[in-house]
């Protein structure tokens, strides 16, 4: 009897023994939504890569590619380093992309395997995408860059040059690695929510992402792949109830084979996994705060995670001083080609914040003091250096990061307001201005206020307008009252009657003027707004808008969000004489220009 329960025992530890065997730890570092925020913020002047324990603030890349370098010394042959999106596009080192190729031979030298694209990597375009890429593998090597579901229009010469990405094998739709013996196919989407917001894609379009995940999957298990993992830019949320929602948390319910998915594109920090399904789902927030490390095991019995960590990106760490000298580098570039032109440098330091002057996308909306903030400098800038305006709009979708407490130089006030470009040599959106009726007014407002409930990055901040709503009214008619305040502070009252044609000026980024022209088409015919020059006639291009900042030059001189915060702040008053301007304590709880009524 002792015999025979010494003989099982004897078995039990030799399968327990040769599972432990076949089940090998693949390491997987990760980021998302890093938005080329190369140097540590914020502010950066207390940024010291080189010096640990030395400085408040956060991020950084020679830090993360500190992370990276230390975990692959320690684990050299199972380790990858993957990044789930939007790693381009945030900050003005992005500004100089398309004609030097940096980030992304710097991100190879980090360390890092695969990139999946995001939907910010088509701000400039399919075309001037493809040339990022081109010039980055003339500099050097490049990680694996991946985007599964994208489709090209073969008649449509406009996406040519990223068609011949793909054809090249620049941009793929899965890659296998091999670590440890493990073959891991790896492979990204791009979701719903991202595609709407990458209008300057097409003709580059997207399958959805459950089909086109169920084909790559299968294709991945026929390679015989023993890990597969999805790098999603389609994101997740919480829903009303307080539960984890949305496209990432749907695919891991209806696509079996994945056995893991990191998440981006809604910037969402998770200190442990999210299971959905069996799935680990995992994201690490934006802008290169934290990196994530996790350990997973693959054998006979599938594979599991055993392990997650979200290691932050602060001054705990001393960075790779290699990489650093090649961001400074990179950083006079940006002053000799773009900030020098316009009297400033890329660390000159503008104004000095006492509090924080941010917005929480997933908050209260209407709390931001930086909504506010932005809209006044927008409504400054062009009535004292433009051609005027009544009103000014910004939409808390451009309001990329917060004004934190210090000093705040030229490279902290852009990285408020980092998106877009227009026609000329200057990063940011062109400033655009139309001519509106007040019933045409009362329909942006009735637009903005029905979007923003479900995606709070189209939720306004106006200057020098107040509008009244009530919560319990009816779709597309809640608005109840608004009013404009003159330059002279003078406030009066908007007809929004449907026969008073009289005409008010407002001013907005070239992307809104943009969405505003498809107001119509948006609403189904419910809603109207036909964009007007001054003298009433209607304008279809949207580029007319676009207001010329000095007639005396030659072309249009384009005006820009975050050049008009830059002048706006440099206005502020200081506390001490020949110090710096410091923003005033009106803006630690501003007014709000959207003011609820009602019962919800």
């Amino acid at each position: 009897m002792k015999f025979r329960i010494f003989l099982a025992a004897c078995l039990i530890f030799a399968i327990a023994a040769a599972n432990a065997q076949e089940s090998r730890r693949l390491i997987i570092l990760h980021t998302n939504d890093f938005h080329s925020h190369l140097q540590g913020y914020a502010p950066e002047s207390a940024y010291t890569p080189g010096v640990a324990d030395n400085d408040q603030t956060i991020g950084g890349f020679s830090r993360i590619a500190a992370i990276i370098s230390d975990v692959k010394t320690e684990n050299p042959e199972s380790t990858l380093v993957l990044d789930a999106g939007d790693c381009l596009m945030g900050t003005l080192f992005h500004a100089l992309e398309t004609e030097t190729g940096f980030q992304l031979p710097l991100m190879r030298k980090a360390g890092y395997d695969v990139v999946a694209m995001g939907n910010h990597d088509f701000d400039f375009g399919p075309a001037s995408y493809a040339r990022i890429v081109r010039k980055s593998k003339q500099r050097g090597d490049i990680p694996v860059m991946l985007l599964g579901n994208a489709v090209t229009d073969p008649d449509d010469p406009a996406d040519n040059d990223f068609e011949a990405l793909m054809n090249d094998g620049l941009v793929r739709h899965y890659v296998i690695e091999e670590r440890e013996g493990l073959k891991i196919g790896i492979f990204s989407l791009l979701g719903k929510d991202a595609d709407e917001s990458a209008p300057y894609a097409p003709p580059v379009t997207f399958n959805k992402i459950i089909p086109a995940a169920k084909k790559i999957v299968k294709e991945l298990k026929k390679e015989g792949c023993d890990v597969i993992i999805c790098l999603s830019h389609s994101g997740i949320s919480k829903d009303k109830k307080g539960g984890w929602s949305g496209e990432d948390v749907k695919l891991a319910q209806k696509v079996s084979g994945i056995n893991l998915i990191i998440t981006g594109h809604t910037h969402v920090l998770l200190k442990e996994p999210l299971y959905v399904n069996g799935v680990p789902i995992v994201g690490v927030g934006d802008n290169g705060r934290f990196v994530g490390k996790i350990d997973l095991l693959a054998g006979t019995n599938g594979v599991k995670l055993e392990r997650f960590e979200a290691i932050p990106v602060d001054d705990r760490i001393k960075s790779r001083n290699e990489l650093q000298s090649e961001i400074v580098i990179q950083q006079e570039k940006i002053n000799d080609a773009i900030l020098t032109p316009l009297g400033m440098s890329y660390a000159m330091p503008v104004a000095i914040a006492p509090f924080s002057v941010s917005y929480d996308e997933y908050g209260d909306a209407g709390a931001s003091n930086l909504g506010p903030m932005v809209a006044d400098a927008i409504y400054d800038y062009v009535n004292s250096e433009g051609p005027g305006t009544d009103i000014a709009i910004v939409a808390a979708g451009v309001l990329r990061d917060p004004i934190l407490p210090g000093v705040q130089s030229v490279a902290d006030v852009f990285r408020v307001m980092s998106l877009g470009s227009g026609m000329d040599n200057v990063p940011g959106y062109a400033l655009s201005k139309m001519w509106v009726t007040g019933k045409e007014l009362k329909n942006i407002a009735e637009i903005l206020l029905f979007t923003s409930a479900s995606a709070p990055s189209n939720y306004p901040f106006f200057s020098h307008l107040r509008i009244e709503y009530d919560l319990d009214g009816r779709i597309f008619n809640k608005v109840r009252k608004i009013e404009m305040t003159d330059h002279q502070g003078n406030v009066s009252e908007v007809n929004t009657s449907k026969d008073d044609p009289k005409l008010y000026s407002i001013v907005a980024n070239s992307y809104i003027a943009d969405n505003l022209g498809l107001v119509k088409k948006k609403t189904l015919g419910l809603i109207k707004v036909e964009p007007k020059d001054k003298d009433g006639n209607l304008v279809t291009e949207m580029d007319d808008f676009v207001m010329d900042f000095d007639l005396k030059q030659a072309g249009i001189q384009e005006g820009k969000e975050w050049l008009a915060l830059v002048r706006f702040m440099q206005q502020f008053p200081a506390l001490v004489e020949e110090g710096l301007p410091v923003i005033p304590e009106e803006y630690r709880n501003p007014l709000r220009s959207l003011v609820a009524t009602g019962s919800k």
